[in-house]
Formats: C-alpha cells, structure tokens, sequence
C-alpha cells in the first residue's frame, strides 16, 4: 500500500480517488472547489488539502485528472504547485486528456526535479471510473510505469504501457478518433431506421450481432433514440479532445478527414445549446 494523492475530483476523479482509498491505499486529495475534496473526505474517510503542493507532500504516487492543458499546469507548477512539494523519486501519474506537448513539457520539468512522470489518459466514462473498468494508456519511462501500474489497478480493467513519453496521450488521441467516427455511423444508422419507420428496437437486436456492433450501438442506441443525452461524457470535452487529435494530425501531418468534419458537426451540437450533452448527440443534428 502507498501513499497516493489524487488532485482533481470530477465525475472522473472522484470515484477513482475512492477506489484507492478502498484499496487500502492513504489517499490525500486536492479539488479547486474545496468543498468537493472536505465532502470525499468525510465520505471516504481520507484527507484532504487546500494545494496541491500540500496535497502532494510525503506521497509516493501524485495522480491528476483535471480539465485541460492549463489545468493541468496550475496543478503541477508554481510554488503551491503539486511538484514543489513532491520529494525526489515520487511519480506523478497524469489521468488527463491533454496535448502530447504540454505532457513533455511537464515530465521534463518533473525529471529535472528528480521526479518520475507517466502520461496515463483514461477511456471508460463515468460507469468506467465509477465500477473500476477503466481502460489506462500510458508513456514514460518503464520503470516508473511498473511502480505505478499496481496503484493505478485500483480503478482500472486494463493498463497498458505504449512507449516513452507522450504514447499515453497519442493512444487516446487514437480512441477519440475511432469513438467520434463511429458514433456518427451509428447516429446516422438510428436516425436512417426511424426516418423508414422501422422500430429501432429490432433493427438493433439484429444489427449488433454482426459486423456492426459496438460498445456504443449496445450501450446509447436507446437513449440516443430518445433522444435523451445525459449519460456520458460532454459534447465540450469532446471537442477539446478532437482538437488535439487535429493539432497533433497537422504536425504529424497526417489525414485526419473524419475527424475535422464530424469535429464540425459536435460544433453544430454546440450551437443547438448541447455543449454538455454526451457524445452521442451528434443524433440531434439528424432528428431535431
């Protein structure tokens, strides 16, 4: 068991923070909001402090998921920053989808400090975080992984090293590029059902036994018929997500075509007022 900080309590982090305490581990936490972490602690029976610097003191593992790039800065930098007040050797374990350049940027700055740094991005959603079934995708260097892979199996069904530094963050650029395609294959498949009065109900049962199945199809296609998009991750985090995928594409220079257009299409979903809907109301464009 080790000490471990978890900084950032969102619908993500606050029941991945719980598994580890769960797990037997002595968890600090850190929110902006403090209410937020004074409420995990009384329910969780951990502590919590007022910065990350403090949150970070004396622990062995410091694990972020917060919003963005700049997020993830205030959090690690500065002189409340969670790196001032790790000591050297501890590893910090970065759970948020961020650019690949601000997660090499900051990993150089933590080894400069004697600190170890994994890029860990997650793919799940909230039931993911909430029942410990995330997928985690990591880079760093290897030995840092394999101190950190045993904390973070507290809410994670698979974690998987990819390479160096960065290689977390470009596998879940992958994920967002498969998740947005698919997604508008299936809102374009129900509403192309409901348009020829098919009931959509059988056209699924059918439909996601063969090729066409997905986790997606399986888990949104009532909900999306329903039009009912409160269940999942947010229209506006999606977005942030698809520009990275984009910016990264242009300096890498590949062909990403798909993903430019249907990040278009989430800006129409923007635009209709569904910035925090899920991803699965890319079906509204079609059907309102």
């Amino acid at each position: 068991m080790a000490k471990v900080t978890f900084l950032g309590l969102g619908v993500m982090g606050y029941p991945m923070a719980g598994h580890l305490q769960a797990a037997g581990h002595e968890v600090t936490v850190y929110n902006r909001t403090a209410a937020k972490a004074e409420k995990w602690a009384a329910e969780h029976g951990g502590n919590w402090a007022s910065t990350p610097r403090e949150a970070a003191e004396g622990a062995e593992f410091v694990m972020a998921c917060v919003g963005n790039d700049d997020d993830l800065r205030s959090v690690c930098l500065g002189d409340e920053g969670a790196f001032a007040g790790m000591s050297e050797g501890a590893i910090f374990v970065d759970h948020t989808t961020v650019s690949a350049a601000v997660t090499r940027e900051l990993a150089e700055v933590a080894g400069e400090a004697g600190l170890g740094y994994v890029d860990a991005p997650i793919s799940g959603g909230q039931a993911g975080a909430e029942n410990a079934a995330l997928s985690v995708m990591c880079g760093g260097d290897a030995g840092d992984y394999d101190k950190a892979e045993p904390v973070i199996d507290a809410y994670a069904k698979i974690c998987r090293r990819l390479g160096d530094t960065g290689a977390g963050q470009i596998t879940k650029m992958c994920n967002q590029i498969a998740i947005a395609g698919l997604v508008q294959g299936l809102s374009e498949s129900l509403a192309f059902a409901q348009k020829a009065g098919l009931d959509v109900e059988n056209v699924v049962e059918v439909i996601s036994q063969g090729a066409a199945g997905s986790w997606q199809m399986v888990n949104r296609h009532k909900t999306m018929a329903a039009g009912e998009f409160e269940h999942g991750f947010a229209v506006d985090w999606m977005r942030k997500d698809l520009g990275i995928c984009l910016d990264a594409a242009d300096e890498m220079q590949v062909s990403l075509p798909v993903t430019a257009l249907i990040d278009q299409f989430y800006k129409e979903v923007q635009a209709m007022g569904g910035g925090r809907w899920d991803t699965s109301s890319l079906i509204a464009r079609l059907t309102r």
